[in-house]
C-alpha cells in the first residue's frame, strides 16, 4: 500500500516542477480519510489485463509525449475539440457524484452514452440522464460487481448492448451498494449501443472524439490527483492510490492534453471536469479507450410540438417531425391504428397543443395529445 495523501509535501513538489498545475486541500476527496477516498476509484483490471503494478510500471518508463510528436499524431483531426462546445452547443451532460461506491466504470460509460447519442441527433438539449444504478447494481450485479471490487468499460458496454440502460428518473443511483430493484416497465424508456470500438493510438482516440463522441478513459489514480484543482494534470506527488474510469470529451494539442468528465461530484476539480496531459497515468493506452459505436434510444418525451406532418399512399408510410427531435415515423400494428394516431396529430398541431410521444429511435410507437 502506499502512503496517504501529504498536502505539505504536495505544495513543495508543485513549486518544484514550476507549478504545472493548482492544487487544492479544500476539495471533498482531499477532505476524506484515505479508506474513504479508495472506495471512490473502481477500475481493478480483469485476469489477463495489464495489473495496476504493471501500469506503474509502464507509466514510469513512458517517454514524455513532446510537441512533435503531437504534430505528427495529429494529421487529419482538428487540433482541438470539446464536447462542451461543438459550434457553440454543449452536448455533456451534468456532472455526478458516485458518492461511496466503486461504481466509476457506469458512471463514465453512461457519460459516455449520454454524449453520444446528444451528438448524434444534433440536439444538446435532451438532457438526457442515464441509470447508473440500472448499469452497475443490475447490470454489474450480474457479473458479481459491487461497490468493493468495481467494474469494466467493455463489459459495461457489453450490457448496454445485450440489454439496455433505464433512465435515471426511472431507477436513481444511491452512492453506496444497493440491490437491483428497477421498477417494471423500465424497458419504454431504455438506451442501448449498437456496439463498442476499442481505440488504439492518441491519433484514434482523437478522430473518434471529433466525428462521433466521447469515450470511456481509465488511468492510475495518484495521490496528488485528489487534490486537483485546475490545470493540466502531470504526476508530480504521491504513489499509487488505485485505478479509475472516466469519461474523456475532448483534447487540445496546443496544451498536450485530454478534457475529462469525472465522477467526484462538482466541486472537485474544473467544475467536475479536469484536463490531463497526454500519455500521463497510461489514459490513453489503458484498458482501452472505448467508444459506443452508436446509442439507440426508446423513451417516452413529454410537451413535444408537431411541426409538420407527410404521408403519401403506400401503407402505413406516414411522418411527423417534431420540435427538437426531428422527423420519425409512425408505427403502428394496423392500418387503423395509423390513421387514428396521424388524426391525433394532425389536431395537435392545429390546436398548437403538446403531445406525449413514445418515441424508440426513429420511429414513433404511441401519441398521446396533453
Amino acid at each position: 500500500m502506499t502512503d496517504a495523501l501529504d498536502l505539505k509535501t504536495l505544495k513543495s513538489d508543485l513549486e518544484d516542477a514550476g507549478q504545472p498545475w493548482e492544487m487544492d486541500p479544500g476539495t471533498d476527496m482531499a477532505l476524506m480519510t484515505e479508506d474513504e477516498r479508495r472506495v471512490r476509484l473502481g477500475f481493478n483490471p480483469p485476469p489477463g489485463a495489464m495489473t495496476l503494478q504493471e501500469a506503474v510500471k509502464a507509466d514510469k518508463a513512458a517517454p514524455a509525449v513532446t510537441s512533435e510528436i503531437i504534430a505528427s499524431e495529429s494529421i487529419g483531426a482538428p487540433a482541438a475539440f470539446d464536447h462542451r462546445n461543438v459550434s457553440g452547443k454543449n452536448y455533456t451532460t451534468a456532472v455526478k457524484n458516485q458518492g461511496s461506491c466503486g461504481s466509476c466504470v457506469a458512471h463514465g460509460v453512461a457519460a459516455v452514452m449520454e454524449t453520444t447519442y446528444q451528438r448524434s441527433v444534433a440536439n444538446p438539449n435532451l438532457n438526457l440522464d442515464l441509470s447508473e444504478a440500472h448499469l452497475f447494481y443490475c447490470h454489474g450485479g450480474e457479473e458479481g460487481r459491487n461497490c468493493q471490487n468495481g467494474w469494466f468499460p467493455d463489459q459495461a458496454l457489453d450490457k448496454a448492448k445485450q440489454k439496455g440502460v433505464t433512465l435515471e428518473s426511472v431507477y436513481p443511483y444511491t452512492g453506496t451498494q444497493q440491490a437491483c430493484a428497477v421498477p417494471g416497465g423500465w424497458q419504454n424508456n431504455i438506451a442501448k449501443v449498437t456496439g463498442k470500438t476499442k481505440l488504439t493510438g492518441r491519433a484514434a482516440i482523437k478522430n473518434w472524439i471529433a466525428t462521433k463522441g466521447s469515450v470511456t478513459g481509465c488511468f492510475i489514480v495518484y495521490q496528488d490527483f485528489f487534490s486537483y484543482r485546475s490545470g493540466v494534470y502531470r504526476h508530480v506527488s504521491g504513489g499509487s492510490a488505485g485505478g479509475h474510469c472516466v469519461e474523456i470529451i475532448g483534447y487540445n494539442d496546443a496544451q498536450g492534453c485530454w478534457i475529462c468528465k469525472n465522477s467526484w461530484g462538482a466541486n472537485w476539480g474544473e467544475g467536475g471536469f479536469f484536463r490531463i496531459a497526454y500519455g500521463q497515468c497510461q489514459i490513453d493506452t489503458w484498458y482501452g479507450p472505448y467508444g459506443a459505436n452508436s446509442v439507440t434510444l426508446k423513451a417516452w418525451a413529454n410537451n413535444l410540438k408537431v411541426n409538420g406532418l407527410w404521408a403519401n399512399d403506400s401503407a402505413r408510410n406516414a411522418w411527423a417531425h417534431f420540435q427538437g427531435t426531428g422527423w420519425r415515423k409512425l408505427v403502428t400494428t394496423s392500418d387503423v391504428q395509423q390513421q387514428a394516431m396521424l388524426s391525433c396529430l394532425i389536431g395537435a398541431k392545429s390546436g398548437n397543443r403538446n403531445v406525449r410521444a413514445l418515441i424508440d429511435g426513429n420511429q414513433v410507437k404511441e401519441v398521446y395529445v396533453t
